[in-house]
């Protein structure tokens, strides 16, 4: 009877067990499963990115602290970090297989660029970082001063001498001189006629016009010849004003003539001194009609007709004046160009 009853209680015993055993077995097989699979996502997340290490120095192997490290990548990710004091840095979030571009900026340094890649879990280590000194540019301004500048070139021309004293202001030999002030062409005007050479030079031409008895009514003798001389100081000074200071300050023209020496051929200087009298240089370095030296010599044969004889009061002998002036200009223009260059001292400035 008891064994009957042992055997009827060990039936569902014995299921229990094997259902229990079988559970077991079913949880031992998940976890099986499950650690290989666990363990493999552990290692892939791993692996998805790379560390990078560097350390920045200066060309005197000092370690640069507080300097900038960025790192770019070519989807826009962008990863910074700073230098400590020994100018190490570390990324360990690149990601692995990117291509990126590292720039390194200091105060003081010239940038520094490189391209680096780092594989899935790989720690990669920078060669030795070093930053140039920046170049200091200092900025130097030049105060360019027109005035300064034709203030200088002024003084040399008012040193300029003929056979060591005989004035010649009025040429240049600059090949780009400043423009004149208005102050420099009255100074330069007012120390012509005021030189004793400019007396002389007056004194002989009207020697030449008593020889010649021009004009006739003054005749000759002391009287004559102070007639002549006289006419010729008061043709001289308001020619010389007004044609190389009046005017040139109202038409804003240069009263100079510009040498040209070797810069071209005999028949080239010849034609440029010839052309002198009819066109010169605007204060603004343009050429331009010679407006001045027209007008000097028209205006002065004007003038001259209140004191020069009645019979030579009218319009042929403004016009006779002005072409022997004309003539003048052209002959001085030649003699400058091809002659007074060779005896002239120049003045330094």
């Amino acid at each position: 009877m008891q064994q009957n009853t042992l055997r009827l209680l060990g039936r569902p015993l014995a299921s229990l067990l094997e259902r229990a055993h079988l559970l077991l077995l079913i949880v031992i097989g998940t976890l099986a499963v499950a650690a290989p699979m666990e363990a493999q996502s552990f290692t892939t997340a791993g692996t998805i990115t790379g560390t990078i290490l560097g350390t920045v120095f200066d060309t005197g192997d000092d370690p640069i602290a507080g300097a900038s490290v960025i790192l770019q990548g070519p989807a826009g990710d962008r990863l910074t970090a700073i230098t400590k004091d020994d100018g190490g840095f570390a990324f360990e979030q690149a990601r692995g297989g990117v291509a990126y571009q590292i720039t390194v900026t200091a105060e003081g340094f010239a940038n520094w660029n490189s391209s680096i890649t780092v594989e899935p879990g790989q720690n990669k280590t920078l060669p030795e970082i070093k930053l140039h000194i920046l170049a200091v540019q200092r900025a130097v301004t030049v105060s360019y001063s027109q005035k300064e500048i034709a203030a200088q070139q002024f003084k040399a021309e008012e040193q300029q001498r003929i056979f060591r004293f005989i004035p010649n202001t009025y040429v240049t030999y600059e090949p780009h001189p400043e423009p004149l002030t208005t102050g420099m062409k009255f100074h330069m005007a007012y120390k012509s006629i005021t030189n004793p050479v400019f007396f002389a030079r007056t004194a002989a031409w009207a020697g030449i016009q008593q020889a010649a008895d021009t004009p006739g009514q003054w005749q000759q003798g002391a009287k004559g010849y102070g007639k002549r001389l006289g006419a010729g100081l008061a043709d001289a000074t308001t020619e010389g004003l007004i044609g190389n200071a009046i005017l040139p300050s109202l038409l804003h023209q240069d009263p100079r003539y510009y040498y040209q020496g070797g810069s071209g051929t005999k028949k080239a200087r010849a034609l440029h001194a010839i052309l002198a009298a009819f066109i010169c240089k605007g204060d603004n370095g343009k050429t331009q009609p010679n407006y001045s030296t027209w007008g000097g010599s028209l205006i002065s044969s004007s003038i001259s007709l209140s004191y020069y004889p009645s019979a030579d009061r009218n319009a042929q002998h403004v016009f006779k004046n002005f072409g022997i002036g004309m003539g003048f200009h052209v002959a001085g223009g030649l003699v400058q160009e091809f002659i007074l260059d060779k005896f002239t001292s120049r003045g330094k400035h």
